[in-house]
This record gives C-alpha cells, sequence and structure tokens, in this order.
C-alpha cells in the first residue's frame, strides 16, 4: 500500500496505530457500503450463478444486459421459461424478489 507521508503521520498519531485503523476503516466501510456497492455486489453474484447454471438456457444474453442495466423487470421476462429454482435463485440474489 502507497500512503503519502502526512497520511502514515496521522495514522501513527491514531489509537492502536496504523493496522488497527485500516482495520476498522475496512470494517467501516464494509458495513456502511453505499446502494452503489450492494447493487455492483448483488449483479456480480447474479451474473456469475447465471453464467454457471443458465449460460446455456434461452435468453440468457438478454437477461444479462438486463441484469447490469439493472432493469429487473426485464430479467424476470428473459429468464421466465428458466426452469424454476434456477430462476428464483437469480432473481434473489438480483434483488427481485
Amino acid at each position: 500500500m502507497t500512503l503519502l507521508p502526512r497520511q502514515w503521520d496521522w495514522l501513527a498519531e491514531q489509537p492502536g496505530g496504523a493496522s488497527a485503523v485500516l482495520r476498522r476503516l475496512v470494517d467501516d466501510a464494509r458495513r456502511n457500503g453505499t446502494d452503489a456497492q450492494r447493487q455492483r455486489a448483488a449483479q456480480e453474484a447474479a451474473y456469475q450463478f447465471m453464467l454457471a447454471m443458465g449460460g446455456d438456457l434461452p435468453g440468457y444474453e438478454e437477461a444479462t444486459r438486463a441484469l447490469f442495466a439493472a432493469d429487473l423487470a426485464r430479467l424476470q421476462q428473459c429468464i421466465q421459461d428458466w426452469p424454476g429454482d434456477i430462476r428464483d435463485y437469480a432473481l434473489r440474489l438480483a434483488g427481485a424478489l
């Protein structure tokens, strides 16, 4: 990790030292992630599942476009004919259920 000298100085002044501060900052960021970060994580999880389980199913390519466009209604349409358990889990991962 590369920090500027003033940043290292600030870290050194914090209780517990640099490592403790960095751990707290990372934990805080993970707990308080932005909506955009959460949406991106949901999209990525849904995409990985869809790729593994539905990559050969009809509508897959259009479904991935809808997923990354955050068009959940269109995503539901694209995968409505997929096996129910695969469809439902993909939608759950994407945040549509």
